[in-house]
């Protein structure tokens, strides 16, 4: 009764519009006094709680993966990346189609922000598809669908939050995200494909190799940042943590030294915006991990985990409910927010029936990267619409075809556990 009341007050907050921060404490503070009251002692043990949830190594990795995916948006490293995907996919049936996902695999290796991405990029491939003769409309609904492919391909933010939350390897979950999210671009790519051919869109003729070296030669310096990020982690040059600072100072050096396309001005509005979001991700992290403190004194994750059981022992039967949960959840709520939230009442129960942490953290986040594309809150759907310049509901309609390959994916993810863990496996 008393974990029904706790949820349910949280949800209440949400409803009427609470910052999710002050939902977080207050629900938590409600919940410490229904256990034994809420004087000077408790007070202490919830500030210990939030400041001990935001002291940690990991957690610095999320300004700089910001400032990275900020500086990226500024000057050409955008353009040089697209322009390049489009040489070397854009003859396939689909053309500048499969040109948006590639540019969001490699645009991944940056950012790691899918709205980053949908802002980012898909202000120079939603214009380019529709001077091509694409539909505005199916132009949109690629750039959302490939755009969620940046949270799953390293650096990965909500991942990061999933790590610091279940206390599992960063590095570990970073190389278990390279096989899912490439798993992603290529269902896209498929149905792409098919639907181009069934539409009969444009595709531009066959590169000659002095073309695509030209492209590859002008994009050269953007695109060695995934390599240097992804090589220097698996080689154990540096942490997960250790390659965002390298991450930001490389694109630092590429938009303000080498290109010449920001000036000192430029940097400092983009590192003012990052300490800004910064700011309010640990406002959240604190809050969050005051929280988790509470419901594991309430023992709701052993609630939980009775719950399942009870409904049945099998690990697949698990699986499909934990995953029409979080897919629901993602309607609803923002992804760090429900990692951050979720993590500590689900995953006792997820490992009780065998499943990998590092699994489990990509099924979360990949089911919260598809709640980027359903409404109400769809923050994807609404970066992409006002770079479209179309209504919502058309976005919404038009984005629908690309569900089948993500679901697809999902299902391949959730029930072949070595697609997220080879790597990880590999690299010890």
């Amino acid at each position: 009764m008393l974990a029904a009341i706790f949820i349910g007050l949280l949800l209440i907050l949400f409803m009427l519009g609470m910052s999710i921060p002050y939902a977080l404490a207050i629900t938590g503070i409600v919940g410490m006094y229904a256990t034994g009251g809420f004087g000077v002692m408790q007070m202490q043990t919830m500030v210990q709680k939030m400041v001990n949830g935001v002291n940690g190594f990991s957690l610095m990795a999320i300004p700089f993966f910001l400032i990275a995916g900020k500086l990226m948006n500024v000057g050409s490293i955008t353009k040089r990346i697209f322009d390049f995907c489009n040489g070397l996919v854009g003859w396939i049936p689909g053309g500048l189609g499969h040109a948006n996902v590639l540019s969001s695999v490699v645009f991944a290796g940056m950012s790691g922000s899918a709205v980053a991405d949908a802002a980012g990029l898909g202000t120079i491939e939603i214009k380019a598809m529709e001077e091509q003769g694409f539909d505005t409309d199916f132009s949109a609904a690629v750039t959302a669908a490939s755009s969620t492919i940046g949270p799953i391909i390293p650096p990965i933010i909500p991942l990061i939050m999933y790590g610091v939350s279940a206390s599992v390897s960063i590095s570990s979950l970073l190389m278990g995200g390279v096989l899912p999210g490439s798993l992603c671009a290529l269902s896209l790519s498929v149905m792409i494909a098919v639907i181009s051919i069934k539409r009969k869109y444009p595709r531009r003729e066959f590169p000659s190799l002095l073309e695509l070296w030209k492209l590859f030669s002008r994009a050269f310096l953007s695109l060695l940042t995934p390599v240097i990020l992804i090589g220097g982690i698996l080689c154990g040059v540096f942490t997960a943590t250790e390659a965002a600072s390298v991450a930001s100072l490389y694109a630092i050096i590429l938009t303000v030294v080498v290109y010449r396309e920001a000036k000192m001005k430029d940097l400092y509005m983009v590192i003012k915006e990052a300490a800004q979001e910064s700011a309010g991700i640990m406002l959240v992290v604190a809050s969050s991990y005051f929280y988790g403190f509470v419901i594991t004194k309430l023992q709701i994750p052993a609630m939980i985990l009775n719950f399942f059981l009870s409904v049945s022992s099998s690990k697949a039967v698990f699986l499909i409910l934990i995953n029409l949960f979080f897919l629901f959840v993602g309607c609803f709520m923002e992804c760090n927010s429900a990692i951050l939230i979720l993590t500590p009442i689900v995953l006792p129960a997820a490992v009780s029936f065998g499943i990998d942490p590092i699994h489990f953290g990509l099924i979360m986040v990949f089911n919260l990267m598809i709640g980027l594309l359903t409404p109400p809150v769809g923050m994807c759907l609404y970066a992409t619409m006002k770079v479209a310049k179309i209504s919502f509901d058309r976005m919404v309609k038009s984005v629908l075809m690309f569900f089948v390959p993500l679901m697809i994916t999902l299902i391949l993810i959730t029930y072949i556990p070595q697609i997220t863990l080879m790597l990880p496996e590999l690299a010890g």
